[in-house]
């Protein structure tokens, strides 16, 4: 990004024919030379050459969209005269592929985890009650709810007892696609280090059956593995009488836990961008992506998701993969969406949403590009299903929905144990067991809704800290949120609500 003289806005390529307006510019404000023939809402963009019906709106140097009528120079550029259109990319698979400058073992940053008994690592130390299906909801939510509030207090080294309510179990495709995301984000979430222990409540008859689950993935009943079937225990309060037994042993084991320094490379974060503006691409995603670049130098994972929001920008990705494969994985989940979506009634061009436009972004092409940016720059080593275990070390792509809550919840069942979130309009967003960050693209709505932002990347676009330095900055709040550090929704109490697995087919 570079500022021009004017400072009343902001170019990011020396290519571009638009740039973003700082503020709100009113009709006849001077833009590198120009002027501005309407007014101009903060974070919209303003065309700086003449565009003809059908020419290509360029940011980033890169497409963003297509004019559906002749643009001038100093007019505002967005929905009413320019329009998603495909076009070929060059996907040149691992063409800006280059190693990574590792931090040596014994230099890299530590925080204070949770070392489990088979070496996993944890951020927070819960213990869940995860419902196989729907019918089972309300039982595990009477059981968590045994241990709300001061009913804890016996157990203080205990972060919370929660339930994972969802709308889904039963009348789906047995092993289908929503029957799969289902029990991997299930297994995903009871193998979760963030969880000292954990109960599955079914209800008995459903597709989702517990003891098949458990054998398939090989989860073994344990002391901290525990389940309950609602028709064999004889109903509701037999149930939750049972469980809350269940549960308390199992706070007993939690409670011993204790935190312990552990260096980085055992972080693994969740890269979301929800409630998105122009500023998104400008300011919060690059730093985030700064901010995961440190994190791979020091042995970690970055998880990015949300395919319908990389749509577009994909060959950004598939320039970065390690091998061809990887790329070709990543293509592939592309081409799934294209069918997916044209067999629902629906195109990828659906995204933006009402509140992305209303912040500036026109295009999903345009969505994406400043979407990709929270993947930093290292190389992409591995495409991984929705929910599926994260194996890999270092950036990493998972299928996904642009769903927010949906997105998040795979890649926690995949492994991620902290979750930064940028926003621009202003997302609320937290989910338990895994820390949720908000990172503010800008600094009024920051300052608007500071009792739920953790950090304001606002301050890129004031000119007042550089990409970098806030990069630095969030890596160093998640240390301190992995090692116990409350995040601003955690100090809401939110989180009970958000799981919610991909339902992709469908409920009969």
């Amino acid at each position: 990004m570079s500022a021009v003289a004017d400072r009343a806005s902001i170019r990011l390529n020396a290519a571009d024919n638009v740039v973003v307006a700082r503020d709100d510019l009113a009709a006849g404000t001077p833009v590198e030379g120009l002027t501005t023939t309407g007014a101009i809402p903060r974070g919209h963009k303003v065309s700086t050459a003449a565009i003809g019906k059908g020419g290509v709106v360029r940011k980033y140097n890169q497409i963003i969209g297509f004019a559906t009528a002749e643009i001038r120079p100093g007019e505002h550029v967005h929905t009413h005269n320019t329009e998603f259109g495909d076009f070929d990319r060059d996907y040149a698979f691992g063409a800006d592929a280059r190693p990574t400058d590792f931090v040596a073992a014994k230099d890299r940053a530590t925080f204070q985890g949770y070392v489990r008994a088979d070496g996993r690592i944890g951020t927070r130390n819960f213990v869940g009650v995860l419902a196989s299906v729907n019918c089972s909801n309300s039982v595990a939510r009477l059981i968590a709810d045994a241990f709300a509030g001061d009913r804890l207090a016996a157990w203080p080294h205990v972060d919370g007892v929660v339930a994972l309510p969802h709308q889904t179990g039963c009348c789906i495709p047995l092993d289908g696609d929503t029957h799969g995301n289902l029990e991997r984000t299930l297994v995903g979430h009871a193998r979760h280090p963030n969880f000292a222990g954990v109960l599955l409540v079914g209800l008995g008859c459903e597709v989702a059956q517990i003891n098949t689950m458990l054998e398939r993935y090989g989860l073994a009943k344990s002391k901290t593995m525990r389940t309950l079937v609602i028709q064999d225990e004889g109903g509701t309060a037999a149930t939750v009488a049972a469980g809350i037994t269940h549960v308390r042993e199992m706070l007993a084991i939690a409670e011993l836990a204790r935190r312990s320094t552990v260096d980085a490379s055992h972080l693994t974060v969740a890269l979301e961008c929800g409630g998105s503006d122009g500023y998104s691409g400008i300011t919060a995603n690059p730093a985030l992506g700064a901010a995961v670049d440190l994190l791979v130098r020091h042995g970690g994972t970055g998880i990015l998701a949300e395919t319908p929001e990389i749509y577009g920008a994909e060959h950004l990705l598939t320039r970065r993969a390690v091998t061809q494969a990887v790329g070709e994985k990543l293509i592939a989940r592309i081409k799934w969406w294209e069918q997916h979506t044209a067999a629902n009634q629906a195109r990828m061009d659906n995204n933006p949403t009402p509140g992305n436009k209303k912040g500036g972004l026109t295009t999903i092409l345009e969505k994406s590009l400043g979407a990709v940016a929270k993947g930093g720059t290292t190389m992409l080593m591995d495409v991984y299903k929705y929910a599926e275990p994260v194996t890999a070390k270092g950036f990493v792509f998972m299928d996904s929905p642009g769903y927010d809550p949906a997105s998040i919840t795979g890649m926690v069942a995949g492994g991620a144990n902290v979750t930064c979130f940028t926003t621009g309009r202003g997302s609320v967003y937290g989910g338990k067991p895994v820390p949720s960050l908000k990172l503010a693209t800008n600094t009024p709505m920051f300052e608007r809704m500071s009792d739920d932002m953790d950090i304001n990347c606002g301050v890129i676009a004031d000119g007042s800290v550089s990409t970098a330095e806030m990069g630095e900055r969030i890596f160093q709040l998640i240390l301190d949120t992995a090692s116990g550090r409350p995040s601003k929704s955690e100090t809401h109490g939110i989180g009970d609500l958000e799981f919610c697995p991909w339902q992709t087919g469908a409920v009969m």
